[in-house]
């Protein structure tokens, strides 16, 4: 140190204006003055309060006057000097260079530091006093170096603070975010805390409770809990198979939360108890839809409570109840005048001539089906159509009733009915959509030429397994009845003798025909070659290939023997054709229909096959799988023909059998793994 002093003593001091000139070198610095800088040098450098000096420099400025022990002031003078590594120090330093009157030269920081000190010249060394600062003449403002990037967040008042958004939405609009869930994602969240508990078991999100979906995921203590959190809020209520409510205080909580129910299935709780269904009946008045298929608890006593309770009653299901009659549903049809959907398949007494007499008399029913009423027989359905002892028509024959409100009748399998019976249907539903005949067995063509002939809006057909009807009922009058061009569905399942004269007819006239059940008849390639012109001639082709073809035809002929693979070959040319366009010379069209076939299972992979390329786009693929499998056909038929050349048409079968097997896997050479190419010699 004492060096470095002498060094800063024998440096010369740079002029500055405004300031006293430096004293000459040959002049001596006072002694005493030089003790006392020496003894304030070791008294800092040994201060326990220096500790602090080794901060980083973007916490304070080294040259504050808070932290350091010598008071010192910048004042603006030349630049710094050329000797300093850096401009600044991390701790405040000694101006190297000493004036004679007591102020310091900082050659660093280019500027002139005064020193004035109050003391008392005593002679004797003691501890300096407490400097004061004067400012110089010259003095400017210190600079202020900013804080790093890395530190800036850390500055007074710049915490972020939290924010807590789902606290601050307003109620109803949290219960809309919830409703968007499915009800197993509601019970998922649930999960997350307290809040979102109280949020996904809110009533306002149970309205409906759909447990179709999940029954056989939660068991019935869960779902209780559910529907008993949802309380009066619960407006359709589905259990459709929840067979696990069996317990009698599961279901007791069931009946006790739900007071406002419009919509109510309940096909398959097997485990309902009698009293148990009573109480859920009597409790909820705005019952609309009421599904109880299949129930045991159901009684004739049922239907009176239903009667009595129910009064906006619309459409009741009570299908396959056992204990129930004809005479518990008549008390539902008296009383509940709003009734317009009534299910009772395979329900006993139907024989009943009062109860039949009151479906005619409330002349309310839009839908009825007593599919699988054994006991149904023709005169209880005339009084149901004709009431009792109507007036006759003179010219016509017919009786003189008001028009039934009937869209849709099913009397499938009820074995009793005769064409008498079915006659009565004839002219006085004019309304009528759908017509299910199934297993009537008794039925011929006389008893549907009349209901052919005046229902006008028919789109549904079903004459399964009726071997008496002919061809005749076909083209003379289905292909020309009023309701030819509005048909969609038909099913002939079953009738043997119906074939081409008879279908060809009805593929011509009703073109709107969207699926056809024709298995098990004797009709030929004939019918899928006209089925595949309708389907183009009323379809509207595409110009570009873009547009994807949908199925607007599906047919159902296997177990047809007449039926060969030339026919279903000629229906995938036409799913796949591109044809030239009509309208625009060189342009070429696209399909946009197309027909799905369900025939002999040999033929089923290739057609499905076939099918995917078509819906996807892929035509060229699809010509391409159609040939390969015409060429594997027809020498598959070649090789069968006995004589010269037996064995070449066997291998040419076997190749055009192994190009076909190629082509339907995709294209892909050998990716099956066992391929036999020839024939069983047992079989």
């Amino acid at each position: 140190m004492a060096e470095v002093l002498g060094v800063v003593a024998d440096a010369p001091v740079p002029a500055d204006e405004g300031t006293a000139p430096p004293t000459p070198p040959d002049v001596p610095l006072k002694g005493k003055n030089r003790q006392r800088i020496l003894r304030g040098i070791q008294r800092i450098s040994s201060s326990p309060s220096l500790t602090g000096l080794g901060r980083s420099r973007s916490v304070s400025n080294p040259y504050s006057l808070r932290y350091g022990s010598m008071s010192c002031v910048s004042l603006s003078t030349a630049g710094p000097s050329q000797g300093s590594p850096s401009g600044r120090s991390p701790t405040p330093q000694l101006s190297p260079l000493a004036t004679t009157d007591g102020s310091y030269f900082d050659s660093q920081a280019g500027k002139g530091v005064l020193l004035v000190e109050e003391e008392e010249d005593d002679g004797v060394d003691k501890l300096p006093a407490i400097r004061k600062v004067a400012l110089g003449p010259a003095h400017s403002s210190p600079t202020v170096s900013s804080l790093p990037s890395e530190l800036k967040g850390r500055a007074r008042g710049s915490e972020k603070k939290d924010f807590y958004f789902w606290d601050n939405i307003p109620h109803e609009v949290r219960v809309h975010i919830f409703a968007y869930l499915r009800p197993k994602e509601l019970v998922r969240i649930s999960r997350v805390s307290k809040s979102f508990y109280s949020f996904c078991f809110d009533g306002q999100l149970w309205t409906s409770i759909d447990a179709s979906e999940f029954y056989q995921e939660i068991p019935a203590a869960s779902l209780a809990r559910i529907i008993a959190a949802a309380g009066p809020f619960v407006k359709d209520l589905n259990l459709r198979g929840c067979v696990q409510v069996e317990h009698y205080k599961r279901t007791e909580v069931i009946v006790k939360s739900c007071k406002n129910l419009m919509n109510a299935t309940l096909e398959g709780c097997r485990n309902f108890q009698k009293h148990t269904l009573h109480n859920l009946l009597r409790s909820n008045e705005k019952l609309v839809n009421l599904n109880l298929t299949g129930l045991a608890a159901v009684t004739n006593t049922s239907c009176k409570i239903i009667a009595e309770s129910c009064p906006q009653l619309e459409s009741f299901n009570v299908s396959w109840c056992q204990k129930v009659e004809a005479r518990g549903i008549k008390a539902i049809i008296d009383a509940c005048t709003k009734l317009k959907d009534l299910r009772a398949g395979e329900v006993k007494g139907f024989d009943c001539l009062a109860t039949a007499e009151s479906i005619y008399n409330t002349n309310r029913l839009e839908r009825l089906v007593l599919s699988g009423c054994l006991e149904l027989n023709d005169e209880a359905l005339k009084i149901m159509m004709h009431g009792v002892d109507p007036e006759i028509d003179i010219l016509t024959g017919h009786p003189v009733v008001p028009p039934r409100r009937l869209r849709h009748l099913d009397l499938s399998r009820c074995i009793r009915l005769t064409n008498a019976g079915l006659k009565a249907v004839g002219h006085v539903v004019p309304d009528l959509e759908g017509l299910q005949l199934s297993g009537c067995k008794s039925l011929t063509d006389a008893a549907l030429e009349p209901v052919l002939a005046s229902t006008p809006r028919l789109t549904l057909l079903e004459l399964e397994d009726l071997d008496e009807i002919t061809n005749s009922l076909l083209s003379e009058h289905l292909a020309k009845a009023p309701c030819a061009a509005n048909l969609e569905h038909l099913s002939l399942s079953y009738c043997e003798n119906i074939g081409d004269l008879g279908m060809l007819p009805v593929m011509q006239k009703c073109i709107r025909l969207q699926s056809a059940d024709l298995d098990n008849t004797k009709i030929s390639d004939l019918v899928l070659a006209e089925a595949a012109s309708m389907v183009i001639k009323r379809s509207k082709p595409a110009s570009t290939s873009d547009v994807r073809p949908k199925v607007t035809l599906r047919l159902a002929v296997y177990d047809c023997q007449n039926v060969t693979w030339t026919g279903i070959r000629e229906v995938l040319f036409r799913n796949a054709q591109v044809r030239p366009a009509a309208d625009q010379p060189g342009g070429i069209t696209y399909p946009t229909e197309s027909i799905g076939l369900k025939c002999f299972y040999g033929f089923q992979m290739t057609v499905d096959e076939h099918q995917k390329r078509v819906l996807r786009g892929d035509f060229v693929a699809a010509g391409r799988l159609e040939r390969k499998w015409a060429d594997y056909m027809q020498a598959n038929e070649e090789a069968g023909v006995g004589g010269v050349g037996y064995r070449r048409r066997r291998r040419r079968a076997r190749h055009a059998q192994a190009l076909h097997a190629d082509e339907e896997d995709g294209g892909v050479v050998g990716r099956r793994r066992a391929r036999t190419l020839g024939s069983c010699s047992v079989m």
